[in-house]
């Protein structure tokens, strides 16, 4: 039986949502405080799901398209939410 958002049923199951952040603002700032504080202003019950929070710099982004296939996904299927400025 799928759930309310489609998918079918699975032994272990991750996140409801992946967020990718991509800024040249997080220069400087190590991962796992980028991830911590970005993931604490996500609201799991207002949204309904937890999330799976990512922070990267334009090159670790590309870095880590190649090698984590969760943000490869993402990338390729996921919503565009605010396009890079032109």
């Amino acid at each position: 039986m799928a759930d309310l958002h489609g998918a079918g049923p699975q032994r272990e199951r991750g996140p409801e949502y992946v967020i990718v952040l991509v800024s040249e603002h997080f220069e400087g700032i190590p991962w796992l405080e980028r991830a911590y504080v970005a993931g604490t202003l996500w609201d799991a019950y207002e949204m309904g799901a937890p999330a799976d929070v990512h922070c990267y710099t334009h090159a670790e982004l590309d870095r880590k398209r190649e090698t984590m296939r969760v943000v490869r996904e993402t990338i390729d299927g996921g919503l565009e939410l605010l396009p890079e400025p032109a």
